[in-house]
């Protein structure tokens, strides 16, 4: 018997973890026997006054190639109208799970809408695939939004204990069971499947790089430690040229890749759209966001020049294409996750596929994944002499990365896939 099943969230033609998710989840979904798979995407994320660029507009790559997965853009927060033909067209679709990517609070308008008007139809189990519960940059905001948005699931999905228990905390009347892999499920509240982010299977180590040749190239020295992603504020990169600083004073050997998109600088700051764009959405966040949730002045790249740090550390500020990621794990010896906050990581689970050793702070999920000594090393959050102790260990009591494929050997997208069906 067919299963039919609708993936929401960006469609591959987005950049970022969220877009690569659903695509990796649906792709997994294929796969199994007796599947129909659809993706139902947004056309645009976020309100129109956002001044960043979403689209994806460098891999080269069709994602989908060899699937039968069919993608439909039709959701645009700033419609109403294609709420409502978002949920006519999954309707019409008649699937058996909806699987919503649940990533940042300001959806909640938009997606409480379209899960409401779909859980009236029985036949369906709608689960939210919830990235976080409260989130990282904590505006006023989140809470009321979190629960217009994700209250008429039917079931949920996280990736750590830390997020099961934020959604009890926000639902306190309801009585949820949180499920392990494998687990049985006894039916005696609301399901939470408690699973993991699954390993990327879109990037992967290249045999015939040549990692010497590169190094070379980028000026490079022996010990290589790698910040890779959207440069955000939570993730903690002011601590990691400070933390890096320090421990390059002590030994010449090291260096420090920078790569990722500043991701409040993606377009042509000359142009009026632009500069409009901007005055309105600074506007906004003076009216609803708290002065410590604003971000915009985030620059912790002014630290490498204030630090003198320019021949030690290699810059790539641009968004990285798929082709291309591979370069940067490859030449690299550990990752470096100094999060202020964190859930799941999408960069982690890249880092694994790669048998990339972690190095991050004792915060949210982080010590249910890393085992210190293990698959990598947990620094004290906010504590840059902690965080130069564990670039130490990383190089003087390397980790064997056999440890960090062991700890991800279950981590699959086909196993996860599996969980959500059973």
């Amino acid at each position: 018997m067919k299963t039919t099943l609708v993936c929401f969230g960006p469609g591959p033609k987005f950049k970022g973890g969220i877009a690569n998710y659903n695509t990796s989840l649906a792709k997994a979904f294929d796969k199994l026997v007796d599947t129909e798979v659809h993706i139902v995407s947004w056309t645009q994320q976020y309100p129109a006054i956002i001044p960043r660029d979403f689209i994806d507009r460098k891999t080269k790559g069709d994602k989908l190639k060899g699937t039968n997965i069919r993608v439909h853009y039709i959701t645009n927060y700033n419609n109403p109208v294609t709420w409502q033909s978002t949920v006519k067209l999954i309707k019409n679709l008649n699937p058996d799970k909806i699987i919503i990517q649940w990533s940042i609070a300001i959806q909640g308008i938009p997606l409480g809408y379209i899960a409401r008007k779909l859980r009236k139809v029985k036949s369906i189990e709608l689960f939210f695939d919830m990235h976080f519960v409260i989130q990282k940059e904590g505006s006023s905001l989140d809470n009321r939004l979190t629960k217009l948005g994700v209250k008429h699931a039917d079931s949920y999905v996280v990736h750590a204990f830390q997020t099961a228990n934020e959604l009890k905390e926000l639902f306190p009347k309801k009585k949820f069971e949180v499920i392990e892999p494998g687990k049985p499920i006894t039916g005696k509240g609301i399901k939470v499947l408690k699973l993991y982010h699954p390993v990327y299977d879109m990037f992967k180590p290249d045999p015939n790089f040549d990692v010497e040749k590169q190094k070379k190239e980028w000026g490079l020295r022996k010990h290589v430690f790698l910040f890779f992603g959207f440069i955000r504020k939570y993730k903690g990169l002011h601590n990691v040229i400070r933390a890096f600083a320090k421990f390059s004073e002590k030994r010449d050997d090291v260096s420090l890749m920078i790569v990722g998109e500043a991701f409040w600088n993606t377009l042509d700051k000359n142009k009026f759209s632009t500069k409009l764009k901007n005055a309105t959405f600074g506007l906004a966040k003076k009216i609803f966001l708290n002065k410590q949730d604003d971000e915009s002045g985030y620059n912790p790249l002014e630290l490498i020049d204030k630090l003198g740090l320019q021949d030690k550390i290699y810059q790539k500020i641009d968004f990285v294409p798929d082709e291309e990621v591979h370069k940067y794990f490859q030449v690299s010896d550990n990752i470096m996750l100094f999060y202020l906050t964190a859930t799941p990581s999408g960069i982690e689970s890249m880092g694994y596929n790669f048998k990339m050793p972690m190095l991050v702070t004792d915060v949210g999920h982080f010590s249910e994944t890393v085992k210190d000594g293990y698959n990598g090393y947990i620094a004290l959050p906010e504590n840059i002499n902690s965080m130069v102790e564990v670039m130490q260990k990383a190089i003087e009591e390397p980790i064997n990365r056999e440890n960090v494929a062991v700890t991800s050997k279950d981590m699959s997208w086909q196993n996860y896939a599996n969980e959500i069906l059973r």
